[in-house]
């Protein structure tokens, strides 16, 4: 009875038993699903894909306008093909596919009709960094994979020139970024730049060959990679850095928010429904933004009651800050310490979810600072790599470190995004990223640390809440400025204000919302969508909720668009109550 009624539930069906999308004979759905992934395959562009996992794969992706028109040319067909297609003749995992397959396209249609190409590059990273970064994250095992890096190597000066093209555009149209926020960016440009080659990122697949590969084709390697890091690779980051320094920067704009340019405010409507995947108006999440804060507040001032702190909210932060306790005594205690945190939650998650992936990730010194994760490749030669600002481990304060480790390991992203790897589904859908549902798991992700008894230090409990704080804060400051006029100041102050942010650390996180608008919206509101699920599963069900199995479902079926999400959940709820 068990089996029969997990099978009966159509978003189980589809999670983790998806085998009825694909028959023997291809059906014209199935057949337009393969021939729109062999051109994402060609075209190496991966609509609503994580950035973050930029490899390079040989010849480099065409973000040319021709290369825009190329691939809006070919989303038209699809949708013209989807069009004659009746959902209903499908499986309930074909009509699943279907829905998020015709949601995408559609969304792609629109992406085309927006100034998204302008905008290549915000404080956070661009096309330049993730090139950089490209090789730490690449696994180079034959000689395939040194051939391919070649090619890329070689093709990189045409690639930059295509963004440089669309940073043309935007001085030509006054779509520029803020003059303020973009202060001293050129340091993400001059840190490629090397006299010396053996000190670039891009040696560092040949400063240690695999002893697969043979002694000559070693030799053979480094002397072309070396010529093409010193020829063409840096030369053309030196290039880029004299037009982002003297055409780019003269031309920035001076205004904060994005909806002061001409058409601003359709854009911003647009980024906030791409972030989001919501309907919501900016005035209906900033309400929401300042409601969380004050909520939030009432409980990190219960903890410094608790503690028996006697002094305000700031000067606790102070105290927290400036205690030698609060950070890791070297680079590789702070690794350690992730660690051990991550070990420990590994050990608890068969008590809530009934399925675990099989991939692995490592724990690494991010090469930029911050703490981000990077998924697989997806071809089983790279793990996926939670990274953390070791090399600065006094930016780290150990009091976040089980919030950050659960947002971005386990049970938070690698948890995530390597179960979608896994799933037998359509490709499109493994690689999909929607912000609202992956950062939404993340933050949520945190709060699990709370229900499996972690977060036994109070201050690391306070820690847990300066994250939620600042994720609450983002739907206030994000809205404030590109909707309401706030200015760039009256943002970092309320940060300031609200949040355990340093100063530094409060500029630099209002610069990227400045400079990557909606995007910072997507964690609060993901994390909420998914909690009031929880929430409504659990008044449903009752007695018969089941934690494990609602975080399959959550889980267990790639990344989705909220309002999906919320379908397949009451799905799920229904065949429940069965």
């Amino acid at each position: 009875m068990k089996i029969k009624h997990l099978i009966s539930a159509t978003v189980l069906l589809c999670a983790f038993a998806g085998r009825g999308t694909f028959a023997d004979t291809p059906s014209p759905f199935d057949t337009l699903l393969k021939d729109h992934w062999e051109n994402v395959l060609s075209e190496q562009v991966f609509f609503r894909r994580d950035p973050d996992v930029f490899r390079m794969d040989g010849p480099l992706p065409d973000f040319s306008a021709a290369g825009r028109l190329r691939r809006e040319k070919f989303n038209e067909t699809v949708i013209k093909r989807l069009e004659v297609i009746d959902p209903e003749t499908l499986s309930a995992t074909g009509k699943i596919n279907y829905k998020l397959f015709k949601y995408e396209r559609l969304a792609e249609r629109e992406s085309y009709r927006q100034p998204d190409h302008l905008f290549p590059l915000n404080i956070y990273a661009g096309f330049h960094t993730y090139f950089a970064e490209a090789p730490a994250k690449m696994s180079f095992l034959s000689t395939h994979d040194y051939d391919k890096y070649i090619v890329s190597l070689a093709d990189f000066p045409r690639y930059s020139s295509d963004f440089t093209a669309s940073l043309r555009e935007a001085i030509s149209k006054g779509w520029t970024h803020y003059c303020k926020s973009f202060e001293s960016y050129e340091t993400t440009i001059s840190r490629s730049i090397f006299d010396d080659i053996t000190q670039s990122e891009f040696y560092a697949p040949i400063a240690n060959f695999p002893s697969a590969i043979p002694a000559d084709k070693q030799a053979e390697y480094k002397e072309k990679i070396s010529i093409l890091i010193r020829d063409v690779v840096i030369p053309e980051y030196r290039k880029f850095y004299a037009f982002f320094t003297e055409e780019y920067m003269p031309s920035c704009r001076n205004e904060v928010g994005i909806t002061a340019l001409n058409g601003g405010s359709d854009y911003y409507k647009y980024l906030i429904n791409f972030h989001t995947t919501t309907g919501m108006s900016a005035q209906e999440i900033h309400d929401l933004g300042l409601s969380e804060v004050a909520r939030i507040r009432a409980e990190m001032d219960k903890i410094i009651e608790k503690v028996g702190f006697i002094g305000s909210f700031k000067e606790f932060l102070d105290s927290l800050r400036n205690n030698p306790k609060s950070y890791a005594s070297s680079p590789r205690d702070l690794l350690e310490k992730a660690a051990f945190i991550a070990q420990r939650m590994e050990g608890e998650l068969p008590k809530w979810f009934t399925v675990l992936p099989r991939g692995t990730y490592s724990i690494k010194a991010s090469p930029g600072g911050g703490a981000y994760y990077v998924a697989p490749a997806g071809d089983g030669k790279t793990s996926g790599t939670y990274y953390i600002g070791a090399n600065n481990y006094l930016s780290e304060p150990l009091y976040n470190l089980e919030a950050l480790t659960y947002h971005e390991a386990v049970p938070g992203h690698h948890f995530q995004g390597a179960i979608a790897q896994e799933l037998d589904m359509p490709e499109f859908r493994k690689t999909l990223y929607h912000s609202a549902y992956g950062e939404g798991w993340g933050l949520y992700a945190e709060s699990l640390g709370v229900d499996a008894g972690f977060y036994e230090d109070p201050y690391s409990d306070f820690g847990r809440l300066t994250y939620e704080m600042w994720r609450a804060c983002r739907l206030v400051v994000d809205t404030g400025m590109h909707a309401f006029g706030w200015s760039r100041q009256k943002a970092i102050n309320y940060l300031l204000e609200n949040t355990a942010l340093s100063e530094p650390d409060s500029i630099n996180q209002i610069d990227r919302y400045i400079t990557w608008p909606a995007q910072a919206l997507s964690y609060k509101i993901g994390e909420l969508r998914i909690q009031a699920l929880r929430d409504k599963a659990e008044h449903e069900l009752g007695d018969k909720f089941d934690i494990r199995r609602f975080h399959d479902t959550v889980v267990g079926q790639g990344s989705l668009p909220i309002a999906v999400l919320e379908e397949i959940v009451g799905e799920w709820i229904n065949a429940e109550k069965s």
